[in-house]
């Protein structure tokens, strides 16, 4: 069976000109503005969650720190496996494959599902074994409901992300951001009737404040699903979703293409969690201004996301043309406004951060360590934006298997022992922990701008032809 082409849905076309850089930036800013909005929602509500459960107690933002920090593995497994789809169906898209994107999404759906299914499973173990990860016994009794919650909310992570690389492929960036915001905002409101008890609720604490993120996470599949299948435009993508069935080949595409970025951000994140649990290892406080901290480093590599995340899908679109001269003038677009942005970045965290980090805890000695933490890092931001550009421009290329060596060296090899060394034997506690960040993230960075290089050599890019059909 062979889909239906409808070019009219596509910004691109085979035998285009050299894009020039102020056309390629404007289309990068264009597409991301949407992500970018949709990520400072996220970093809104992550700043609201880490303000108002640390206001309720110390203990409680210890507690979430360590949960948080744990799940960030699980989390960013599922949405990296996704991320796989986006030079896929990006690929496609240019050519105006509309109804193969929908047997792709099938897929997709089904690996995706299937995979934080197994994540969720992992997960269940680590709950179980709680005691023996070195946190301070008084926190367990708050660590182990929120945990339970949180864990119940991988799937729906999955499925809506699924959805989003589907919308992000296609040139549609500014559905997910919609989404992401109208549950942000219920996310708030349920922080507020929940974690204090408002409006006649029960107070919970950090665990009403897992309720509400749960609800959100739950809301947001259904809304970008309810989005795919009702919506007149999107028919071809459905008929495509319908009349496909789960294929051998398809899946292992998939496959190809998720694996490898699914581990690159599971050790990616997980240095970061090895990291959160050695902050426990030091003291609860220290767990507690590690938290506040990675909330600021978020705002950073939520906008630097926002970018990046454009930058793939226009790589894509251009990998599907076969035109590397293109996927190369992207990525240095885009690596131009990144710069630009770590920069703002950076001098945000420098004047505004003592304000912002009194903003989440009224424990001084909390604010005393997380203030020490501010130097190492805005130390890391310009190693996190260039790794987070030539990351995404290697995986929009599809030849995304040696990021999973890349990160394996870069965060496992030598980022934790460098975390482990430079806090404990190098006697720098917390402040080394975060200082040891820019020495995998420069890592990172300098070998993926080699391997996007090297990718974008050859001629033509072995986009798998199987979903054209």
């Amino acid at each position: 069976m062979t889909d239906t082409k409808d070019t009219t849905d596509t910004t691109l076309t085979a035998g285009s000109t050299l894009p020039g850089r102020a056309a390629l930036t404007w289309r990068i800013i264009k597409l991301g503005l949407p992500i970018l909005i949709g990520q400072i929602g996220m970093i809104i509500v992550g700043f609201a969650d880490t303000k108002m459960v640390g206001v309720y107690s110390t203990e409680a933002l210890a507690s979430a720190s360590f949960v948080n920090n744990l799940f960030n593995v699980s989390i960013f497994a599922c949405v990296g496996f996704t991320y796989g789809l986006t030079p896929l169906a990006g690929a496609l898209f240019s050519q105006g494959r509309l109804k193969a994107i929908g047997m792709l999404m099938r897929n997709g759906l089904f690996l995706n599902v299937l995979f934080a299914l197994v994540v969720t499973g992992i997960m269940a173990i680590a709950y179980a074994n709680l005691e023996r990860m070195g946190q301070p016994e008084e926190l367990l009794p708050v660590i182990r409901p929120y945990f339970l919650i949180y864990l119940a909310g991988v799937v729906p992570v999955a499925v809506f992300n699924v959805f989003a690389q589907w919308a992000y492929a296609i040139n549609r960036t500014q559905m997910p951001m919609w989404i992401i915001l109208a549950a942000n905002a219920l996310n708030i409101f349920g922080n507020w009737l929940l974690i204090y008890g408002n409006w006649g609720c029960p107070e919970l604490g950090l665990t009403g404040a897992g309720i509400a993120t749960l609800t959100a996470r739950v809301v947001c599949p259904v809304a970008i699903m309810c989005m795919f299948f009702c919506r007149g435009e999107y028919r071809e993508y459905r008929r495509g979703f319908a009349d496909g069935s789960l294929s051998r080949r398809s899946l292992a595409q998939v496959l190809r293409t998720s694996s490898p970025v699914a581990l690159q951000m599971t050790f990616e994140s997980g240095s970061f969690s090895a990291a959160a649990v050695m902050a426990g290892w030091i003291s609860a406080v220290s767990l507690a201004a590690f938290q506040v901290t990675v909330m600021l480093g978020t705002l950073g590599f939520c906008v630097y996301y926002s970018v990046a995340a454009a930058v793939s899908v226009v790589v894509s679109n251009y990998a599907g043309l076969n035109d590397t001269r293109a996927m190369r003038r992207t990525a240095f677009a885009g690596y131009r406004v990144l710069l630009l942005l770590a920069t703002v970045a950076s001098l945000l965290f420098i004047f505004c951060g003592p304000s912002i980090i009194r903003q989440f805890t009224n424990d001084a000695r909390v604010v005393t360590v997380a203030l020490s933490l501010i130097v190492p890092m805005v130390l890391y931001q310009f190693g996190d934006a260039t790794q987070i550009n030539f990351a995404n421009s290697l995986r929009g290329t599809s030849k995304v298997l040696p990021m999973i060596w890349i990160a394996f060296v870069s965060y496992v090899i030598v980022g934790l022992p460098a975390t482990y060394l430079l806090a404990f034997p190098g006697g720098m506690g917390i402040y080394g922990i975060v200082l040891s960040f820019s020495v995998s993230l420069f890592l990172a960075a300098g070998l993926f701008t080699f391997y996007f290089m090297r990718a974008t050599r050859q001629r033509k890019l072995p986009i798998d032809q199987t979903t054209q059909q």
